[in-house]
């Protein structure tokens, strides 16, 4: 039996040579397509990984990390204060600095366009350090504020709001001029050293007023200590491998819909690597511990812009370059929700529901704005996105 192919079926019907040349070149186009479509799929597929992968390792790296810090009799209210803030804001941390690395690799290697694709990167880092700011404020905390109206003890209170203001206002005048200094590092590095000094003593004082209690001894048989020697190792592996799929395929798309990676970074990003604070205030309202959101919001704002900005500029290796949606967009917008946040709850000494629903009406508005009125919010201050 002869076995014929396209090409004799179409010599077999004499078809003019033009037609096979459509024929082949419909062909190529319908392949393309097809890769395209997949392509597309595993875009998105592995950004929703990196998530996953972030979200979850942040869990097991942040309880690993606390074995740990009990096992080496580390008073729990340390933990509590430093160890327990810091490993919930891990994500957003190794997230921001791998896109700043790749900023700087981009900006040595000097080939293309290699200024305006280092910026691009780094618009990413700052975008999801920002942004998980006003997510974490507009949004999570927000929803404390909207379902569990709680009293504030304004003594805790206000030493900790006072440091996310400082840093957000330091932030906004030394990125001013387009780029942010060594300067502005350290300076924000200075604020962040003051929130973990007042983070410990407070805690220390609020140990010295509670009733003692008999500490319950972690367990240290061979099996716990494998279990969460692993916890850390391959939390801190998801952290790592899922922040780099994040800032990979954020980049990507970012390309595909034609936007910058700044706008990528302070939305999809931002709310991806803000998901563990989420969990937490949806926890604490269900639990009806409105408190604890509160605090883990605050702790993880002043982490955000104190800590992962400054490590961006040290990696960076320079002036980190700002853009003009940072500066007129962004960071006055984390100012405002900062300040909506903390003024009405120091005079009133309370959260009230008022407050957590302008916040979600301001937070709809900012992603609005930012997803399709940027160019003309800007135009107004006579700059280009």
């Amino acid at each position: 039996m002869t076995i014929r192919t396209q090409s004799d079926k179409i010599k077999a019907k004499k078809v003019p040579f033009f037609a096979v040349i459509f024929y082949a070149e419909d062909s190529i186009f319908v392949n393309r397509k097809r890769e395209g479509n997949v392509e597309t799929f595993l875009m998105y597929l592995l950004f929703v990984v990196g998530v996953v992968l972030i979200v979850k390792g942040g869990d097991w790296f942040v309880d690993g990390a606390v074995w740990v810090a009990e096992v080496t009799k580390i008073p729990k209210f340390i933990i509590g204060a430093t160890i327990v803030s810091l490993a919930t804001t891990l994500p957003e941390i190794i997230v921001s600095t791998i896109a700043a690395i790749q900023g700087h690799q981009i900006l040595m290697s000097g080939v293309g366009d290699y200024i305006a694709a280092s910026q691009a990167k780094v618009g990413m880092a700052i975008g999801n350090g920002i942004g998980s700011v006003i997510c974490n404020t507009a949004l999570i905390m927000a929803i404390s504020m909207i379902f569990m109206p709680i009293a504030v003890n304004r003594k805790d209170f206000t030493p900790k709001s006072a440091c996310l203001l400082a840093a957000l206002v330091a932030l906004l005048l030394f990125s001013i001029k387009g780029s942010f200094s060594i300067i502005g590092a350290v300076v924000l590095l200075v604020i962040f050293i003051l929130y973990i000094v007042e983070n410990v003593i407070s805690a220390k004082k609020t140990k010295g007023l509670e009733p003692p209690e008999e500490e319950e001894k972690p367990k240290t048989d061979k099996k716990s200590i494998i279990v969460n020697i692993l916890k850390v190792i391959i939390g801190a592996a998801g952290i790592v491998f899922g922040s780099q799929l994040l800032v990979n395929n954020g980049s990507k798309i970012a390309a595909s819909w034609g936007v910058s990676e700044a706008l990528i970074g302070v939305t999809i990003v931002a709310i991806g690597t803000s998901l563990p604070e989420l969990v937490t205030a949806i926890t604490s309202v269900v639990k009806k511990q409105a408190s604890m959101s509160v605090g883990n919001v605050i702790g993880a704002n002043v982490i955000d812009t104190t800590l992962i900005l400054s490590v961006c500029s040290f990696v960076y290796g320079g002036k980190l370059p700002v853009s003009a949606q940072n500066i007129y967009l962004d960071f006055p917008v984390a100012i405002l929700v900062t300040l909506i946040a903390v003024i009405p709850t120091l005079i009133w000494k309370k959260f009230n529901r008022w407050q957590g629903i302008l916040l979600v009406v301001i937070y709809i508005a900012y992603l609005v704005l930012v997803t399709v009125g940027l160019n003309w919010y800007l135009g107004l201050f006579g700059v280009a996105a």
